[in-house]
């Protein structure tokens, strides 16, 4: 439970980034640390969508030149 709350907070922080236009680089490598420790649950319906979150995640990173380790 306490992951999730992070991980939406998390969310919610990119979000407010990307309503002024400036998304921080730093806030998306914590993210992909954070999906990371939640694929260990075994729900594939859960894992499928920490999966799409992950890539998205990812995609972003790229546009800023970074590759984080998969």
């Amino acid at each position: 439970m306490r992951r999730g709350q992070t991980l939406l907070d998390m969310l919610e922080e990119i979000k407010a980034d990307l309503l002024i236009g400036s998304v921080n680089p730093k806030r998306l490598d914590a993210l992909v640390v954070q999906l990371g420790g939640l694929r260990e649950r075994g729900d594939a319906g859960l894992d499928a969508l920490i999966d799409d979150i992950e890539l998205r995640v990812r995609v972003e990173l790229a546009k800023f030149g970074r590759f984080p380790a998969s």
